[in-house]
């Protein structure tokens, strides 16, 4: 390449680079994606997504009221990894349980201390087992923490290890809810929440901002059909699609994954329904504010698919992450759906978190379906 070429190749380059330059401070969405949306990610994974278990809360159930039981689960208040919960029955432990509050139950029979001095006392440790690698966690820390006063006592005895435990107590261990102790039972109606997710938001945002840069939603609203007729025949074919993905889900669940499901299917369908109103809400307003496939496309994998993957409680629990990223957690609507799909496969019909759940759903509904008739309205004037 001569001089004169070689410059004008730089010249051009030059200019070129400052058009795009130019071209990019004016687009911030552009700016945003690539400089906050790293730093975002990096401070979430860093310091707000954690595997380890810390404060999980365990129903104490002392059905004997004596020092030697009092002492035998001593060990579960030295631990930061349990939070112990005294409670007077099994009863009402149980109901915690299955509500969520406990993440399961230490439980001493009335007849512990006679069986301890007998030699063949029994603690039955309780764990709820639909996140099966959690459960694990779980028993081992209460385990390892029951065992404290055992081998205490079996230290003071010489080392004497009695009634098939340590130190006189063998600890009984179960899992409810999980009886295969497999992953797939939670994690696959987590899968089913980011699926509907997926069709619901992030194919509605898509095909609707598609539809404004085409001009073909302008086209309809010339028309004398009003803004809320538009919207719902909108709504209707991309409400039919989900569910039909719904009920394909379900089908893999239980023929291809054989997961159970112990509650009620018509509580799976409405609150189902109920969630894809969600998504389907958010994805209008996305597509109405952005009026652009590209940056519809972008806000609607980081305000809809992401925070369900990460900060809905399907990969992580939200028990075990910083303050701040719990009540963000908590304002996703993922979180009260996996919630719920969880419950009613695995737990059966707890009614008080199913109600509460779908009213919190139909809220959100509500809200996200008002501001996008508001929206497309103010964009009509």
């Amino acid at each position: 390449m001569t001089g004169p070429a070689r410059n004008r190749f730089w010249q051009r380059l030059i200019a070129l680079t400052r058009k795009e330059t130019r071209q990019l401070i004016r687009d911030p969405g552009s700016i945003a994606i690539g400089v906050l949306l790293p730093i975002v990610l990096i401070l979430l994974f860093g310091y707000g997504l954690s595997l380890d278990v810390k404060n999980a809360p365990m129903a104490v159930v002392l059905e004997d009221a004596s020092p030697a039981a009092a002492q035998a689960v001593a060990g579960l208040q030295l631990t930061p990894y349990i939070s112990p919960v005294p409670l007077a029955s099994m009863r009402e432990a149980e109901a915690l349980m299955r509500d969520r509050k406990v993440d399961g139950i230490v439980r001493l029979p009335g007849d512990f201390s006679r069986r301890l001095a007998a030699g063949d006392a029994t603690i039955q440790v309780i764990v709820h087992g639909a996140d099966a690698a959690k459960a694990n966690i779980i028993l081992r820390y209460a385990t390892g923490a029951l065992t404290q006063d055992a081998l205490r006592r079996a230290d003071l005895a010489g080392g004497a290890a009695l009634g098939g435990g340590i130190g006189q107590v063998s600890i009984e261990q179960r899992l409810w809810f999980n009886s295969a102790n497999t992953s797939t039972w939670y994690l696959v109606p987590g899968l089913i929440a980011l699926i509907m997710t997926l069709v619901g938001a992030f194919l509605t945002a898509l095909v609707m901002a598609r539809e404004w840069e085409r001009g073909t939603l302008e086209a309809l609203f010339v028309t004398p059909a009003r803004p809320v007729e538009i919207l719902l025949a909108k709504i209707i074919p991309y409400f039919i699609v989900g569910m039909a993905g719904l009920l394909l889900c379900l089908a893999a669940a239980r023929f291809l994954f054989a997961v159970p499901m112990h509650g009620s299917l018509a509580a799976v369908v409405v609150s189902a329904m109920f969630y894809l109103l969600v998504a389907v809400g958010m994805g209008l307003v996305i597509s109405s504010v952005t009026r652009n496939q590209f940056l519809a496309s972008q806000l609607a994998l980081i305000l809809s698919f992401l925070p369900s993957l990460m900060l809905s409680g399907f990969l992580f629990d939200l028990r075990n992450v910083p303050t701040p990223i719990n009540v963000i957690g908590h304002a996703v609507p993922a979180t009260y759906f996996i919630e719920l799909l969880r419950t009613l496969f695995l737990a059966g019909n707890v009614w008080s978190l199913v109600v509460r759940d779908c009213l919190i759903l139909l809220v959100y509904a509500a809200v996200l379906l008002g501001i996008a008739r508001v929206v497309t309205r103010k964009r009509l004037d």
